[in-house]
């Protein structure tokens, strides 16, 4: 099931509407493919229900997976069906270290066009690394990790490790762990998933998105992130869910720094024309909220945005929920 960050503190409804994920959706799905059903409000007062404690429907339109990860734009969610998923008999991982970020990422393509799908794949690069030993992390230095896992029962685990093994090597990489297990492997999670908060230590102003693109054309990404980084003299640390091609691309500032914040500021649309001249899309889980929102008529067309404001109306007419946020005005 979905396991992100935020899953200590956030609500049902606030994930749903977020549509967030974590390490495991790229075996697992992200919140939206967890929902059988839902129960919501609308912007002009309704109960609707879509969905049901049933996995196959063909009636009708898909409202479930249309209201969640609206950013509670469309409708309250007050009821969810959630789907439940039976947990692993057995689980192990492989800690891959690499050269630089540009064999990881290729490594990274070669996890994912192989039959046997990770639990968790995640790509760190090499300032990632050093946030990792700072917080108690037992990692090498190198150019970039990954950290892949598997799920199975005793039997066939062995087997799904070896052929994920076998992917992950190639040129660029200087050494692969297996079978991570116990305190230690609990405590490169934990390092993980701490990452984000610890990217403060480095500088005080951070620029966190979460784009995506297909998975082949993570490499493109990866390089094409870190020319940025040279260009406009910038520290971007670069994480996330490879196997999504979900990559967490953070730059790093100090917003007293006139000249260093507006360095930052200028290169965030590249990420994002990058991003989308490969192939891409804005936000994997974050979502678009106002940060973002004018961002968006550059992903997607003038009928594509008429059509979602359409739905909006439809749903909120008075335009009373979360107003301002995803479509920019028309």
């Amino acid at each position: 099931a979905p396991d992100p960050s935020s899953a200590e503190i956030c609500s049902i409804g606030g994930n749903l509407a977020c549509n967030a994920g974590g390490p495991r959706a790229v075996k697992y799905g992200t919140s939206r493919d967890n929902v059988l059903g839902l129960v919501a409000v609308t912007g002009a007062g309704e109960l609707i229900q879509c969905g049901g404690a049933y996995t196959k429907d063909a009636t009708g339109y898909d409202l479930t997976h249309l209201l969640v990860g609206s950013e509670g734009t469309l409708a309250l969610i007050v009821e969810a069906t959630l789907r439940l998923t039976p947990l692993p008999v057995s689980q192990a991982g492989l800690r891959v270290l690499y050269r630089d970020a540009d064999a990881a990422a290729a490594a990274v393509s070669r996890l994912m066009s192989q039959p046997v799908v990770p639990t968790r794949l995640e790509f760190m690069d090499a300032r990632s690394l050093e946030l990792l030993r700072r917080n108690g992390a037992e990692v090498p230095e190198a150019g970039a990790m990954l950290l892949v896992e598997a799920d199975g029962d005793h039997d066939t685990l062995p087997y799904l490790l070896q052929a994920l093994a076998t992917a992950a090597e190639g040129d660029g990489m200087i050494a692969l762990d297996v079978a991570m297990e116990g305190a230690a492997r609990e405590k490169l999670w934990a390092a993980r998933k701490a990452l984000s908060p610890a990217l403060r230590s480095i500088a005080p102003g951070k620029i966190n998105e979460d784009v995506v693109v297909p998975v082949s054309r993570i490499p493109d990404l990866v390089s094409g992130v870190q020319a940025l980084a040279r260009e406009y003299t910038l520290t971007i640390v670069t994480f996330g869910h490879a196997g999504n091609g979900n990559l967490h691309v953070n730059i790093l500032y100090h917003p007293d720094d006139a000249d260093e914040n507006a360095r930052a500021h200028a290169a965030l649309p590249k990420i994002f024309a990058l991003t989308l001249a490969l192939g891409g899309t804005l936000s994997g889980e974050h979502g678009i909220g106002l940060a973002k929102r004018d961002f968006m008529a550059q992903a997607f067309s003038p009928a594509t945005l008429a059509a979602m404001r359409a739905i909006k109306l439809a749903l909120d007419p008075d335009g009373i929920l979360n107003p301002g946020k995803v479509l920019p005005p028309a």
